[in-house]
């Protein structure tokens, strides 16, 4: 499972906000929902991110194993 926990913690450090992002970078309050939830986002949307928080990938995302999660 994708977990993006780390978005949340950047975010938090940052000088930005969810209404920043929205407002002013126009991230789709659908995408901030997808990622308050752990729901798939696109990688343009993670690269966006980064470039907006200035931060790598981890600062936004990570791996987390779920036994549920789809077997190949």
């Amino acid at each position: 499972m994708i977990d993006y926990t780390p978005f949340w913690n950047t975010l938090k450090n940052s000088k930005e906000s969810t209404y920043t992002l929205i407002k002013d970078y126009h991230i789709s309050s659908a995408t901030i929902d997808k990622l308050r939830k752990n729901k798939p986002v696109t990688t343009t949307t993670i690269n966006d991110l980064c470039i907006i928080l200035n931060c790598d990938i981890q600062d936004i995302a990570r791996y987390v194993y779920s036994p549920d999660d789809q077997r190949l």
